[in-house]
């Protein structure tokens, strides 16, 4: 049977299930075997990840070519402005040339947020605040780079959905089976 597991993934565990430095992976919370990552989320990011049995599942979830929406809350430091939105809106320049255009809205602070260890650093002088941050393509830490490209530096990252999964109530380190095929 094929199935999708919808992971919480915490701060600073590896997507993959083996590291010869001994940190942790995603073999500390998942013992499920054959199932593996439809795509990742680095150690510094928290949130949804989804896992399947299924290669046929994992292409469609990963590849560009079906144009899955992934959202992300994302707190940063500073205050937003309505150039920076809609630069992110429109697209920003990185190294390897222009990001997709994005679904943007300021948000507040998530209600279903878990406090993370360690807590994110804190200026008493400088703002932090949180967009709900869409895109539909994966290039290695897009969305920290597009939010640093418009003035905001990411402070926290969690991946809220993935197409039509989201979190909903599961909290670091859980998980549960998603759906059948």
């Amino acid at each position: 049977m094929k199935k999708i597991i919808a992971f919480n993934k915490p701060f600073n565990v590896l997507c993959q299930f083996t590291d010869p430095s001994q940190r942790p992976t995603l073999a500390d919370y998942i013992k499920n075997p054959g199932y593996y990552a439809a795509g990742r989320l680095d150690k510094d990011s928290e949130g949804l990840l989804l896992l399947t049995n299924d290669g046929r599942i994992q292409d469609q979830i990963t590849h560009p070519r079906f144009k899955v929406w992934k959202t992300y809350w994302v707190q940063v430091e500073g205050d937003i402005t309505s150039a920076a939105v809609a630069k992110l809106t429109e697209g920003v320049a990185l190294k390897e040339g222009m990001s997709k255009p994005a679904k943007v809205e300021v948000i507040a602070e998530p209600k279903a947020l878990w406090s993370r260890n360690p807590p994110i650093r804190y200026r008493a002088t400088i703002a932090t605040n949180w967009l709900s941050l869409a895109i539909r393509e994966g290039r290695n830490r897009q969305i920290r780079r597009m939010t640093a490209a418009v003035g905001l530096p990411t402070l926290r990252l969690i991946r809220y959905s993935i197409g039509d999964v989201s979190l909903d109530d599961l909290q670091p380190g859980q998980w549960r089976f998603e759906k059948d095929d």
